[in-house]
This record gives structure tokens, sequence and C-alpha cells, in this order.
């Protein structure tokens, strides 16, 4: 008889290690309590019209190649990907403005015309030493299932040490970024980057710029929207055998000597199996919300160490003023106090940055079929429940940021979706919020996250929350490295 292992939980994390199973031979049950696959990869309808709510950016598209390729697909024919010239846009309040784009040299030039050539040159050895890092840090630690500083020292070598140290742990972002470029707009702009994984550029480590060459290395626009790879995910892998149930809530993790054995549903119905993969967030298991007795599954995460959540608007408007670009970023002109407010007070900043995806242009042409267009406006929150006074004051304050650049977004109120922090907290259990686990901060804080194995046997883990952290393909690969370590515990190698 076939081995059986059950994934709770269909994020992108989920979907990957059901489709490595499932590919592989192994009977697989993925089991998810919402209605659609995707997890936090989730379309709003507004107005007739589905906009990506979620994730919409891709980029490491070879952890997908690979996943697929394993399992006896090529990506290319179950998904039609499109690469990006231009990687996103940038404004700032004094009108000025910076694309940057696949291509170093042409984002070299255009930060020559805006900056400087010094600061241009300073690019150019920015994108050699963040490649350098992520080159590094790629399969010894990415890829690889969790180490702590000695076992990735190990695994580098003596040789590899040098290069180790170069990934600038103990240096913030923040701080080699101003040693870096003279003109603050740069400081600001590639220090957004650890916002990608939930954390301040304050306080993350100088390591965070690997994303910047993630990025560089390549956008792609999926036809259909994001949803569009959690539906493909999941297709794949009923295809491979895994079965989908949809709208299945777990209620408690089933234990027997000492094993987990299997799942108790929210309808009273149990499964048992082999293996328990539970691609939701750990603090989940922390908090006792899947039974008791499996609270010290995962090392205790602080119950005061929160990721950054977001408040969303998900809108069908017209613009006006400042040439959107697929990926847009304005950013606010308190940059400081904007993590201050999130990370001490636990408040949002009166002159927020706003990062909107608008998802029917393509680089920066413009829609040409509608005079409005689908939209997703976002700015970073503290992980708490905010009152609608806070609401209405982000609100006006992310339009007036908008106003500011040049941008004005015109839609009728039933044309605009919002979602908050308590509304994420509803949607994804335990994580109070937080769209990223723990945030990476200081030299420990990517060693913070808990591996694939749990300290229970027969239990798996999978999601953002775990080893190797928040994002799209992190995600996918979390998937991937649990259904590594089920292959090898159960003998299935």
């Amino acid at each position: 008889m076939s081995r059986h292992v059950i994934v709770v939980g269909a994020g992108i994390g989920g979907l990957a290690a059901a489709l490595d199973l499932s590919a592989r031979g192994v009977r697989v049950t993925l089991v998810e309590k919402h209605a659609s696959p995707g997890g936090k990869m989730r379309q709003i309808n507004v107005a007739g019209r589905l906009i990506d709510s979620g994730p919409t950016v891709f980029t490491m598209r070879w952890i997908f190649d690979d996943l697929f390729a394993e399992a006896g697909l090529a990506l290319d024919d179950h998904l039609s990907l499109r690469a990006a010239d231009l990687l996103a846009r940038h404004g700032w309040s004094d009108g000025s403005r910076l694309d940057l784009f696949a291509d170093p040299r042409k984002s070299a030039d255009a930060i020559r015309d805006l900056c400087g050539a010094a600061d241009a040159r300073a690019y150019l050895e920015f994108a050699r030493d963040s490649a350098k890092i992520f080159d590094t840090l790629d399969l010894p630690f990415m890829r690889a299932q969790r180490p702590n500083q000695l076992e990735l020292a190990q695994r580098v070598g003596l040789r590899g040490l040098p290069d180790l140290l170069a990934t600038k742990p103990f240096v913030s972002l923040w701080r080699d970024l101003q040693k870096r470029f003279s003109d603050p707009r740069l400081v600001q702009l590639f220090g957004r980057y650890a916002t990608y994984c939930g954390s301040s550029p304050f306080k993350a480590p100088a390591t965070l710029q690997l994303i910047a060459h993630a990025e560089r290395a390549g956008v792609w626009y999926v036809d259909g929207g994001m949803q569009a790879l959690a539906n493909t995910l999941a297709d794949c892998a009923t295809q491979a055998g895994a079965a989908l149930r949809l709208e299945c809530g777990v209620q408690q993790l089933l234990r027997y000597g000492g094993r987990v054995t299997g799942v108790l549903l929210e309808d009273g119905e149990s499964l048992s199996a082999d293996a328990v993969v539970f691609a939701g967030d750990c603090r989940a298991l922390a908090e006792g919300m899947l039974g008791s007795g499996y609270e010290r599954a995962i090392p205790a995460p602080p119950k005061d160490v929160r990721s950054l959540s977001a408040i969303t608007w998900s809108m069908v408007a017209e613009v006006h003023g400042f040439p959107l670009a697929h990926h847009t970023v304005l950013f606010g002109d308190q940059y400081t106090d904007e993590f201050a407010a999130i990370f001490e007070r636990q408040a949002v900043t009166a002159s927020p940055t706003v990062y909107i995806c608008a998802q029917d242009r393509h680089d920066d042409n413009a829609p040409t079929k509608q005079t409005t267009e689908r939209l997703l406006a976002l700015i970073n929150a503290p992980a708490r429940p905010l009152s609608d006074a806070e609401l209405d004051a982000a609100e006006a304050a992310m339009l007036d940021n908008l106003a500011r650049a040049g941008l004005t977004l015109q839609f009728a109120p039933g044309d605009a979706v919002v979602t908050q922090p308590a509304d994420f907290a509803g949607l994804f259990p335990a994580t109070d919020g937080a769209l990223y686990g723990r945030p990476t901060h200081g030299a420990m804080g990517s060693f913070s996250r808990p591996g694939s194995r749990s300290r229970q046997p027969g239990l798996y883990l999978a999601g953002g929350s775990v080893h190797p952290g928040a994002g799209v393909p992190m995600t996918a690969m979390s998937g991937r490295l649990a259904a590594a370590c089920v292959r090898h515990d159960l003998g299935l190698d």
C-alpha cells in the first residue's frame, strides 16, 4: 500500500509540497479551508472584475521550472508568462521619477540621469555585490534544510567563508545603502526590498539586498493574474493524483504513540496518514489551535514579534496624472517614521509609501479598451486591528501621497474593497494580521524560522513562516523542502 500524506493548507507552500509528492507516486490529500487554492495569493471581485489582492510579483521562476521538471512537466505548457522589461517605476513628491529595468545597464543610465555618474557606478557595484550574496546563500541556505550559523559555515567550507562574511549579516541594510549611495532617494528605494519579507530596512541585515538581485534576475507577468499560478499548481497536483478538498477546515491534528497520524476535520471526519505537512502559519501550533500538546512542536516564537501587515485597496478606478507602470512605488516623505510608527508605536505613519499594481498594464503601457483599470494599492501597517477612524485617516494619507506625486484616482465608493490587518488575521489564523511570519531583523533573523521538520514526529512544516522565508518563490521552496523530508523519513527516495 502506498504511503499517505496529508497537506494542510493550499497556499503556495502546500501546493508545491502536494505536487512534489504526488508526482512521485505518493498518495496525497490536500485540505484547504477556503473555497479556492492560493492562500495569501487570492483575487477579489470588484465591479465584476477580478483583482489580484495578495502577492503581485512573480520572480525566481527557476524554482517553479525545477518543480515542474521534476514532476515530468514543463511550466510553459501550463502557465503563460511574459518577461518584464520595466521592473518597477518609482516616484517622489518632488516630481522626480526613476525606472528600474531587467537590464542593469539601462537602470544605471536612468540613475545617472537622475542622481549623477557616481551613484550610477555605485548601482552597478551594488548589482554585483547583491548577485554575489545571492549566489553565496542560494544552495547552502535558501535551497537547503534550515541550518544554524555553524552548519552554514560548514556547508560553504573554508574557501567560502570570506564570501559568507561578505553577505554582511552584521550591518543593517539601511546603513550599508547610506555608505553606497549619495542620493537619499536611492537609499530609500533599495531599502524598500526589506519590506518584501515584512521587515524594516533599519533593522534588517544588509544580506537582504539579495532580494534586489532576485528581482533583477527577472520579473514575469502571469496571464490570468497570480491566481493562475495557484490554480495551475492545484490542477497539476490533482492530475498527478492528489485529492484536493476545498472548504475543508482542520480542527486538530491526531496523534498516536507520540507521532502525528492524521487530522480531524471541522465536520467531524478523521483522516489517517503516515505524515502531515502543515502549511499554515506555524504560530498556530505554538498557540494550540490544532490541539493541545503541539506547543513545543516548534521553537516558541515571541508573542510581540510580528512582521509587517498592510492596508490594501482593491479597486476599479480612472487614473489621471502620474503614468503608472505595472509595478509602481510612490514614496512618502517621512520614511524613517514609516517604520518607527509600525514597529515602535504600532501605528500607521501620516506619510505612507504606496505600492500600486496596475494589473491591466504591461511595463508602462496604459490600457486602451477601458477608461477604468484594475488596481491594487497597498501601504504598510502594524499587525493589529485598526479602527474606522484609523482606516479613514490612512486612506486620506494614501490619497494625499498619491496627489503629491501627481497621481489622482477616481473611483466610486462601491468600486474599492479595503482589507485591513484584522481581515488578514481572520483569513490566516494565528498571524494577528502579520503577512510574512517573523521579520528578518538582526544577524540572527534569517535563522529564526523553524525548518521543515517539527519536533513532533510525523509533522512537517511549510509556508512563509518557516525556512527559507516569505515571498512566493521562498514559500514554494519551503514546500519542496518539506516534501523532501517526508520522502526521506518515510523511505520513499
